[in-house]
């Protein structure tokens, strides 16, 4: 996996940097991302990248219960809200606003990792990752992924598993 110093050429992130810093093993990948797409950020990546898109993981905040919480799971896959919610102890999850996304995590839309955010909030990881050895997230950049143990994600998150994802 590759080390900080590949990192540094490509123009670290602060997810970048905070896997850097922990010294967690990591391997970059990236690709050309193509504003006009039809895809999904996530199914534009698993295609480009010539991946599963079982292993590309997507990084959304939602509300439950007037909180924020940050929710991982597959690309391919629909958030289960209600499934969330529960994960929580909440009542209701829905989706926040893009814009608010952004302001909250510091990373643009397409392009939130899961790895230092502005503010570290509640995550729950689908369970269903640690069926890979591992997955790929946004390393903050539309365009850049970064492939990481699921253990690693969870310990540098804070994360929780559930089953979060439907289908």
């Amino acid at each position: 996996m590759r080390t900080a110093k590949s990192a540094r050429r490509v123009g670290a992130t602060p997810a970048l940097r905070l896997l850097q810093q922990a010294a967690i093993p990591h391997i970059l990948r990236s690709y050309e991302h193509n504003p006009g797409t039809e895809l999904s950020f996530g199914l534009e990546a698993a295609a480009a990248l010539g991946l599963d898109p079982a292993r590309i993981y997507k990084t959304l905040l939602t509300d439950v219960d007037s909180a924020l919480v940050v929710a991982i799971l597959a690309v391919s896959k629909w958030l289960d809200l209600k499934a969330l919610a529960a994960a929580v102890g909440g009542r209701r999850a829905s989706f926040v606003e893009p814009d608010l996304a952004e302001r909250v995590t510091g990373y643009v839309t397409g392009g939130i990792s899961p790895f230092a955010q502005r503010k570290r909030l509640p995550t729950v990881l689908d369970e269903r990752a640690s069926d890979h050895e591992t997955v790929l997230v946004s390393a903050g950049r539309r365009g850049l992924e970064v492939e990481v143990a699921s253990a690693h994600l969870v310990a540098l998150t804070g994360a929780t598993t559930a089953r979060i994802q439907l289908g």
